[in-house]
């Protein structure tokens, strides 16, 4: 339940304890109950003196601006140097007239009846005081400036718009003498007072005599104002009383009056319930709640008024419903400073036999002669006042204590120790009642008697004269503070100075005016008899019953000898008379001024938390990581596990020993073989070669022994190659090695040298591999400087000073296997084979640096003849000048081995006769150098350019600027005549295009950008232009329209930031729904819609939206981060304006601390809660992560359902605005449910397969059947599930079936743990095991790109991988459409398939094999592109190169692929290859391009597109998909 509902509930409660309850009420008294909360007392207006209502303007209200803003420093005094100036002074000065404290303490119960305004308006407006610098008391520090809080009083919020209605500030109490200071304002905290048994009021102790009870004690946290005691600190609920009035634990005083009455009250149930037998709990209530009021009434107005006017009171006439009495604002500052002169610093406790009390202090070390008033504010535990006859002999030290003088002087315990809040703890009673009467805007003095009809004082000395000449300084000084301007004199003090033992005139006559209202217009006063309420009889008995009466009534006092007759005055001959008049220096002192920081102590903590929320992306980056290595590890076990069988049957013959490869390193296991021609080869557990180790050009073996630590380690030396260091499990292993090795180096006539060192020792003298390479690298530096143009600095220094490993580089020479690896080929090779016999010019086994240099001169700079020659060479191994016709068949074979056998032997035997056949050479049995000179003759341009790689060759390498042709690769068969066109140099058809000037051409640049992507730039524009705009309005809203709240004067830019963002996270959050709702995507991407939409970005789109709201999600965060701050150094009275349905000002004023706002409050728990969801979905999401663990990524995501719970749950609490997230939510929300029901239709239903076969390349083929009414079109993808896998997770494939076939197929290559396992489950052994084969389940069709290639005139299918899946289907449904001569827009598409080997997808290859069988239209162009072929002028490929271009001349097919299409080495020339086309199709506008396959293919496609698209000719619309 949010707390909108809440409020809502909390209405319906309140309305029926305020009619409901009054109604049943109502019946079960004879009489009419008057309300509670002042309704209907007046039944004309009826809201008339009601609890809430406004307080009433005797005079135009006195406003700066006329309306509601007060008038302020420097136009009217600081109220603090007012105080200062004229209510300082010395106390002891009794009252003129005897009156005793009981009068005042009377007299404020009597105006807290009628009167409070003490709550502040919402939003919090501050008017604090400055204290002065020079201020005796406060003394404003040196370092800073201080202040007293002073919060603008609660106004009626249709009040305060123009001057016609300036500002009103609302009574929380009635208007009448209803008792509401006894029972309260309203039902329901009547109720709350009560036992509900005898009538009578909840007590502490049940079943005490009620005359001698306590109230109960507070349990409710906003029944009673719980201010905090400024001597303690204490601000809790506990210890006090529950009383009507909430504040009337101000003081200990108050308070005692309140028990009187508390008392009186349960007094006159108890004495009814015995004089009449029969009423219920409701009659007795009700009836001894009338008896309390009239007597209150009677007292407040017959005795309490008359002893302070001096003089008798009208007479009551009748009631007068045309009277207004409702409590003026003059009222209010007469009465409240007129009491406040006469309050003692401290007040009496005695007993009714006359003895008055020591008080102890509150620490028990210390007694005083009175309770200290300074010290009793808001006192919950004081031990001089806990029992019941404590209360009793508080009341009658009050009745015989002498107040003070009626003057113009306030005791400091008012005026400097007064209680302030936590952060101030003491305050000033007159200075903020100055601030109160210029926030009420009260007429100035000389208008308020004007307005009275008493002369305006012109002098200041006529205010009192008498004053002014007992203490002219005092006139003085405030002439000077109000400028010497009569006129601008305000009320409260003017109306203060007037007293001299006497009460002034206008405090006097404003006061009677408002009682005499307050009688006359009050339709339940006691003497009214048209009421009801009592008879004449009851009427006089209540005229005679005095205070006196009621504690006599509820006290131990029991004669006139305890207590006097009249206790508003002690005269001579009354009972107790006090020990002397108290001053300040017969008390023990006033607890000093404390201040408090409400954020201290919780910095550290805040500080962990924000840190905590840091670190949880990176903590959930550790556990993806982790997740992902876990995952990788269980991968790379269920590789091993498949390869299990391939492993095992290898029988590993050799000796098994583990390899030291470094310091850095970790050893590895290997397989040591003693093999003929002195050869010791070293193999991985793979059975793969690692190196081979010629010991034929060695005169001995050296062998190194440790002989410590289990003497298990040896060293092999090998000069002129890194060492070989092996550790064996056991001594006797290592010698058993030892032993075979001898007796192998025995049979090939080599000694064996042996010696023994430290383990220690021969790992720091092993010449290691990365030691050998570094050696390397400056030989082969060195090399390149003789024969490149490269700097000699670049090359290393070869003078004197050079390093001995510099010059060491240049004596050693090179193995096999570091020659095959400079070469970037096997060390077996038949290639490297040859040319490094070639090199060995000294047959050492060995290349040395002048033997590297001869040929290397001639691979860089050598003539086509030289290099062929070379080649020649290479495989004349007699050197009798011819090869036959089996040695050239193996100089073909060995070009072969470069491409990992791509070419089978019968392919290679073909492709020799082809060639010779050609040339004419079928007859002969040898061939020459000129002969096989002749062969190349068409390459002799690529000869002279081709060369080795050179690994690292670059610019400053010296890498010879290669002008090579280009493939014009579109070339018409038909008009060419040549089945395969040599490659010639592209020349620019419109090279004035380049001409242009740069700004030019950023112009048409960008010019094709917008052209490229106009729809997704309209689309994302539109949808963050809708979210900025959410945002701006809730930034404007709390800014500047929701002063009410009072949450931007507060905290304007945390609210601004964590309102505008939440709007937007909001409205993101809920649209990207739309983004997933893959059903309905594919149905409108064949729509209108889709001229306006990419639906092919909606997956990219959603991730942009995700990444931006988690953006705006952190931003948020900040912004509650800020909130909190300032919230929890915010007093209750702020926070209970902003969250009204949060907190409730009870006065305690301390904040929630920072931790209740993260972990104890809705928002804050979901808030945490949403960070973790969003931190873990977005970090497993990344691409990295969801790779290589898509099951994590799957489940991770999967917390989207959490994230809306939250989200929900999050804004629901109505903190600061009404639920707005289902606005946006709602919408999206039905659609993305409808588009999940509608794939569960078929994500419910099982779909057999019917074939499965394992292809080459870890690929799996599953066939499977078409469901009922399951249309797609070529290009569209699914999501397949198969639960016998033990998941139930979905995967994305493309179909590569056509539309046309009666069944599904899809091609699955085995990339991960998912898929690894589908093909283990499709594997013969397991569909053995099994008996049948797997269900899955479907979900789909859905839409992509790729399916729009029939809207373009031409279309370019790129395909690389496993990517080509989506181009299979899209082949086989263009060449049956065109079978059948459907009409189609598409008129040419050319597919380019990137491929490692032919053999990689051999499956596709059948595809295309039927396309050209069955193209008859000649519609389909195919490209093939061999990767691990090397590039056309590398000089291992050339003649591989020249054998295709003559197998496919005499056969129309490929050498490599078996087809018509043509081949390609290398990598495609995107660039040049979309230039061809260009020239091909020059009337074509737009070139559909379609790609899929790894990330770096579809972006180099993307690149080449954006290149051309600069240009103002064709232009290339852009598809892709990554894997």
């Amino acid at each position: 339940m949010g707390w909108q509902d809440s409020s809502w509930l909390l209405t319906c409660i309140c309305f029926y304890f305020t009619f409901v309850r009054a109604v049943t009420t109502q019946k079960s008294v004879p009489w009419e109950v008057q309300r509670y909360d002042g309704w209907y007392n007046n039944l004309i207006n009826h809201h008339r003196g009601s609890a809430g209502d406004t307080l009433v303007h005797l005079l135009p209200a006195n406003y700066a601006d006329g309306v509601g803003e007060p008038w302020l420093e420097p136009e009217l005094p600081n109220p603090r140097s007012i105080s200062n100036v004229a209510m300082r002074g010395n106390s002891g000065l009794p009252s003129t007239e005897n009156r005793t404290v009981l009068f005042v303490i009377f007299g404020y119960h009597v105006v807290a009846d009628v009167v409070d305004t003490t709550k502040p308006g919402c939003p919090i407006d501050f008017l604090n005081i400055r204290i002065p610098k020079d201020d005796p008391h406060f003394n404003a520090g040196k370092s800073k400036k201080k202040y007293i809080d002073y919060e603008r009083s609660q106004w009626h919020t249709k009040t305060g718009w123009s001057p016609n209605n300036p500002r009103e500030q609302v009574n929380q109490e009635t208007s009448w003498l209803d008792g509401s200071s006894i029972y309260g304002s309203s039902h329901s905290r009547c109720d709350a007072l009560r036992s509900f048994a005898h009538g009578q009021f909840a007590s502490r102790a049940k079943g005490s005599n009620p005359a001698q009870s306590l109230p109960a004690e507070s349990n409710i946290g906003n029944l009673m104002w719980s201010a905090p005691d400024p001597s303690t600190g204490d601000h809790s609920i506990n210890g006090l009383s529950v009383l009507g009035n909430a504040r009337g634990n101000e003081n200990l005083f108050i308070m005692a009056e309140g028990v009187i009455w508390f008392r009186y009250h349960n007094y006159l149930a108890s004495q009814f319930e015995n004089e009449s037998l029969g009423l219920t709990d409701e009659e007795l209530f009700q009836k001894a709640r009338k008896w309390v009021i009239a007597t209150f009434q009677k007292i407040a107005f017959y005795d309490w008024l008359p002893a302070f006017l001096g003089h008798d009171v009208p007479p009551y006439d009748r009631y007068q419903s045309f009277v207004d009495s409702g409590v003026s604002h003059e009222f209010q500052v007469a009465a409240m400073s007129s009491l406040a002169t006469m309050f003692p610093p401290g007040v009496y406790m005695r007993n009714r036999t006359c003895n008055f009390r020591d008080i102890v202090s509150k620490d028990g070390t210390n007694t005083s002669k009175a309770l200290r008033v300074c010290n009793s504010y808001w006192n919950r535990q004081n031990q001089n006042v806990e029992k019941p006859e404590d209360i009793d002999d508080l009341i009658f030290g009050m009745a015989s204590q002498i107040a003070e003088k009626e003057d113009n002087i306030v005791v400091e315990d008012l005026r400097d120790y007064m209680y302030g809040t936590l952060r101030f703890s003491r305050s000033d009673f007159i200075a903020t009642s100055i601030q109160q009467s210029r926030d009420h805007g009260l007429a100035t003095y000389n208008t308020a008697r004007e307005a009275f009809r008493l002369a305006p004082t012109k002098n200041w000395t006529d205010i009192n004269p008498e004053l002014s000449i007992n203490n002219m300084e005092l006139f003085q000084q405030l002439a000077q503070l109000y400028r010497n301007d009569t006129s601008k004199l305000e009320l409260l003090p003017g109306g203060m100075l007037e007293n001299n033992g006497t009460f002034g005139k206008l405090f006097t006559t404003i006061i009677l005016e408002q009682f005499e209202r307050l009688r006359n217009g009050d339709r339940f006063w006691f003497e009214n008899t048209q009421n009801g309420l009592f008879t004449e009889e009851e009427i006089n008995i209540i005229r005679n019953r005095t205070f006196y009466d009621v504690i006599v009534a509820v006290t131990d006092a029991k004669e006139e000898q305890d207590i006097q007759k009249n206790v508003f005055f002690w005269r001579n001959g009354d009972p107790c008379e006090q020990p002397k008049q108290l001053t300040e220096r017969d008390l023990e002192p006033c607890t000093p001024i404390s201040t408090m920081n409400y954020f201290e102590g919780s910095p550290a903590g805040f500080g962990i938390i924000l840190v905590i929320l840091i670190l949880l992306p990176i903590l959930c980056y550790i556990a993806a990581y982790i997740v992902s290595h876990y995952h990788k590890k269980d991968f790379k076990q269920l590789q091993k596990k498949q390869q299990g069988a391939t492993k095992s049957a290898k029988d590993l013959k050799g000796i098994k020993v583990s390899e030291w490869q470094g310091p850095k390193e970790k050893n590895r296991d290997i397989c040591l073989q003693l093999v003929d021609k002195k050869t010791i080869k070293v193999l991985d557990i793979r059975n793969t070669l690692i190196r081979s180790i010629n010991l034929g050009s060695h005169s001995s073996v050296k062998v190194v022994q440790s002989n410590n630590k289990g003497q298990k380690a040896l060293l092999l030396h090998i000069p002129n190659e890194y060492d070989l260091v092996l550790f064996f499990q056991e001594e006797n292993l290592r010698d058993d090695f030892i032993r075979q090795l001898r007796s192998y180096l025995d049979r090939n006539d080599l000694p064996l040298e042996t010696s023994e060192m430290s383990e220690q020792d021969i790992l720091k003298n092993a010449v290691t591999k990365q030691e050998r390479s570094q050696l390397l690298d400056t030989f082969f530096r060195h090399l390149f400087s003789q024969i490149l143009d490269i700097d000699r600095l670049d090359a290393g220094n070869l003078g004197f000073e050079a390093s001995v490993k510099a010059k060491e580089a240049l004596t050693c020479e090179l193995s096999r296997t570091e020659f095959a690896d400079f070469l970037g080929l096997k060390a077996d090779s038949l290639f490297v084979e040859s040319m490094f016999s070639l090199a060995d010019k000294d047959g050492n086994g060995y290349v040395s640096f002048k033997e590297f240099l001869d040929i290397l001169v001639v691979l860089m700079k050598g003539t086509p003849e030289e290099k062929s020659k070379l080649v020649f060479r290479m495989y004349d191994m007699e050197g009798k000048g011819c090869l036959s016709v089996e040695e050239f068949h193996n100089v073909m074979s060995s070009f072969a081995e470069v491409s990992s056998n791509t070419i089978e032997e019968a392919q290679t035997k073909e492709a020799v006769e082809s060639v010779l056949k050609e040339a004419g050479y079928q007859d002969k049995s040898e061939l020459t150098w000129e002969d096989f000179h002749f062969l190349l003759r068409d390459q002799e341009k690529n000869l002279f350019f081709s060369n080795l790689p050179i690994p690292g060759k670059g610019k400053k390498s010296g890498n010879i600027p290669l002008k090579r042709g280009c493939d014009s690769f579109l070339i018409n068969r038909k008009q060419s005549g040549a089945l395969y066109a040599a490659p010639s140099v592209y020349t620019e058809a419109r090279r004035q295009k380049y001409e242009r000037s740069k700004v030019k051409q950023k112009i048409q640049q960008f010019k094709r950008f917008i052209e490229n992507y106009r729809r997704h730039i309209f689309c994302a524009a539109t949808f963050f232009a809708i979210t900025a705009a959410v945002c701006v309005e809730r930034a404007y809203y709390y800014g500047f329209d929701a002063e009410t709240s009072g949450i931007p004067e507060t905290t304007r830019v945390g609210i601004i930031v964590s309102r505008s963002t939440a709007a937007g996270v909001s409205f993101m959050y809920s649209y990207i729904l739309l983004t997933m709702c893959r059903n309905l995507i594919t149905f409108l991407r064949e729509t209108f819609l889709n001229q306006y939409i990419p639906f092919d970005a909606a997956v990219d789109f959603h991730r942009l939206i995700a990444a931006v709201a988690v953006i705006l999600s952190v931003i948020h965060t900040l912004g509650h981060v800020i909130n909190v701050y300032i919230f929890c150094n915010s007093p209750i009275s702020i926070l209970s304006c902003m969250f009204p349905y949060v907190f409730i000002n009870n006065g305690s004023e301390e904040p929630h601390p920072y931790y209740w706002w993260f972990f104890q409050s809705i928002p804050g728990m979901t808030g945490v809660l949403l960070l973790i969801v969003l931190a873990i979905m977005h970090v497993f999401a990344f691409h990295h992560f969801r790779r290589s663990s898509f099951r994590a990524f799957w489940v991770t995501h999967h917390l989207y359902v959490v994230l809306y719970v939250l989200v929900i749950i999050h804004g629901s609490s109505g903190i600061v605005q009404t639920p707005r997230f289902f606005i946006y939510f709602i919408a999206p929300a039905l659609l993305y449910l409808g588009d999940k029901l509608y794939s569960l239709r078929l994500k419910k239903v099982e779909i057999a397969v019917v074939r499965a076969e394992l292809l080459p390349s870890g690929v799996t083929m599953l066939v499977f059947k078409k469901p009922h009414d399951f249309d797609y079109k070529s290009g569209q993808w699914v999501r397949i599930a198969c639960l016998s896998l033990g998941t139930n997770e979905y995967h994305p494939f493309t179909l590569t079936s056509a539309p046309h076939e009666d069944n599904l197929s899809l091609h699955i290559r085995a990339v991960g743990p998912w898929t690894t396992r589908l093909r283990e489950l499709y594997s013969p052994e397991s569909i053995t095991e099994l008996g049948c084969l797997p269900k899955l389940h479907l979900d789909g069709p859905f839409g992509e790109g790729h399916q729009e290639w029939n809207k373009y005139e031409v279309s370019v299918l790129v395909g690389g991988g496993i990517g080509v899946t989506p181009f299979a289907s899209i082949l086989k449904d263009l060449v049956a459409k065109s079978s059948i001569n459907s009409k189609i827009q598409c008129k040419k598409v050319y597919f380019i398939w990137v491929t490692r080997t032919q053999r990689q997808f051999e499956w596709l290859t059948d595809i295309i094999r039927e396309v050209e069988e069955n193209d008859k239209n000649d519609l389909v162009s195919v490209h093939i592109y061999i990767t691990q072929l090397a590039e056309k002028f590398d000089l291992r490929t050339t003649m591989l190169y020249i054998c295709e271009r003559h197998f496919q001349k005499e056969s129309n097919r490929s050498l490599f692929t078996g087809l018509r299409s043509i081949t390609h080495f290398g990598r495609p020339p995107f660039v040049a290859f979309f230039n061809s086309l260009q020239e091909v199709h020059p009337m074509v506008n737009k070139i559909g391009v379609f790609s899929c396959g790894p990330p770096g293919l579809t972006k180099n496609v993307e690149k080449a597109c954006r290149h051309l698209n600069k240009r103002d000719e064709t232009h290339f619309i852009h598809h892709y998909e990554n894997f």
